[in-house]
């Protein structure tokens, strides 16, 4: 997704020459301490760590075309290296917005995975990379416009790396710590019914991608981390992940993909983003009904500037003055998945069931101060076909109130509150390896303007995999 301006503005140089050393020194203010406590406190111990997933065959089971030429495959998969891609297909069309018309997005994506005991190093290591080739044009950005885009893999073209990292898993598979290039939106923040959507907002929600400098570290935009996860019973789980806090380098460029347009940037010198979250499954009704709740946040220990007065306590849009230094910028966020009614006799957890996440922000120093999203999901009810899913979901994106009171003296026809989108979708199997998701979406207010047109969106994303 193309991230817009952030109302923080350009970022003073920092003498510290690492986000590690500006760590270290910003946890030593009470403030900073205080926000990281909150969160740690909060962070309640959910779900099993995983093995390097090296399948014995190196043939993914869901692979759409067998492809093993040679044998060379199967031949890396009992040296303990898997490889395999995707291809995903997403046209859509839309009536509203600011333009009328249709669009494609296409994303070939590539992985590799490594056991490293098998490759003459030790037990539990795992190695990890993928990357991806965006083609296509963004809806979003061409017809509608919004905070919310229409698909989550919408990005500028290019052949860019995501994510290369190792993976130690110690002490009987309870703790695992990952090193390299990382993805935040790859494990925080997400509530599993959001993923049978295909908006972006289910995942890194606007929240965080408008929030955060260049959007924070997620698709399409990893950056160099640490992320240590913790498993101490089968039901409780803790993540901690320290992140570079801004994916791409100073340019003149506005748009982030642009100044980092591979992804082989690895910046370490920028001020570090701090997430947490802990999660606890539990069951309902004798086992039948499972649920997850997750309460986490994250910490930004950048500079930012203050929406609303500058440094002498008069509003910016009477001065024009910059805002007034503000250190760091936090959100705190809970998320909860519940199984409401299980099919009878269905061994994996199918049947309906229910998200909900909420997350909030300062609104000095942001343009989103609060985000809530949730919806139903229908799986597995329909006889013969299983991997059948509806989802239905409602997603709100409010501007924070400091943006909208400038607004009020700057904008027409009048100022930016809130952004909402109605989602369905459906996910059906069309045969192994080839997903279809047709989908409906409806956003009301793109970019929480009242001089923009509500959009209709229809379109699908194929899935192939091999």
């Amino acid at each position: 997704m193309t991230k817009n301006t952030l109302l923080s503005g350009d970022r003073p140089p920092h003498a510290t020459t690492t986000w590690m050393g500006r760590l270290a020194t910003k946890l030593a203010k009470p403030a900073a301490v205080a926000t990281v406590l909150a969160v740690s406190i909060m962070a309640m111990p959910g779900g099993a760590l995983a093995n390097c997933g090296v399948s014995p065959t190196g043939i993914p089971d869901d692979a759409l075309v067998p492809l093993d030429v040679g044998g060379a495959r199967k031949g890396l998969a009992n040296a303990g290296i898997q490889v395999g891609g995707a291809y995903y297909a997403e046209p859509f069309y839309n009536w509203g917005g600011i333009d009328q018309g249709g669009e494609y997005m296409g994303v070939l994506e590539l992985y590799m995975d490594a056991d490293m005991k098998k490759l003459g190093l030790w037990d539990g290591l795992c190695f990890h990379a993928n990357g991806f080739q965006i083609h296509g044009n963004s809806i979003t950005g061409a017809n509608i416009g919004g905070l919310m885009p229409v698909t989550s893999f919408e990005a500028l073209p290019a052949t860019r790396l995501f994510e290369l990292w190792l993976e130690q898993h110690l002490f009987n598979d309870t703790v695992s710590i990952k090193v390299g290039q990382l993805a935040a939106d790859e494990e925080f923040f997400a509530a599993d019914g959001g993923g049978f959507f295909i908006n972006g907002t289910w995942g890194w929600a606007p929240i965080a991608a408008e929030n955060n400098p260049g959007g924070g570290p997620a698709y399409p935009l990893a950056t160099p981390g640490v992320r240590v996860a913790v498993t101490p019973t089968e039901n409780t789980n803790v993540m901690v992940g320290v992140y570079n806090g801004d994916p791409s380098p100073a340019c003149a460029a506005d748009d982030p993909q642009i100044c980092n347009p591979h992804g082989l940037e690895f910046e370490l010198d920028d001020d570090p983003l701090l997430m947490i979250e802990g999660a606890y499954n539990y069951d309902l009704a004798g086992g039948r009904l499972p649920g997850t709740i997750k309460i986490g946040g994250w910490n930004h220990f950048g500079d930012f500037v203050d929406n609303r007065v500058d440094v002498g306590g008069d509003l910016v849009v009477v001065t024009g003055n910059s805002g007034k230094p503000l250190d760091n910028d936090h959100a705190l966020y809970i998320i909860l998945d519940q199984l409401l009614w299980r099919v009878p006799g269905s061994e994996d957890a199918q049947g309906v069931g229910m998200f909900l996440r909420f997350a909030g922000a300062p609104d000095d120093r942001n343009l989103v101060d609060v985000y809530f999203d949730g919806g139903l999901t229908f799986t597995g009810m329909i006889p013969g076909r299983p991997n059948d899913a509806l989802a239905i979901g409602y997603a709100y994106t409010g501007i924070s109130n400091d943006v909208t009171a400038n607004d009020i003296t700057l904008r027409e026809p009048g100022p930016r509150r809130e952004e909402q989108l109605i989602e369905i979708a459906y996910t059906m199997e069309i045969m192994n390896g080839w997903t279809l998701q047709p989908d409906f979406q409806y956003i009301m207010n793109p970019s929480g303007d009242p001089g923009q047109d509500d959009a209709t969106v229809i379109g699908a994303r194929n899935t192939f995999t091999f």
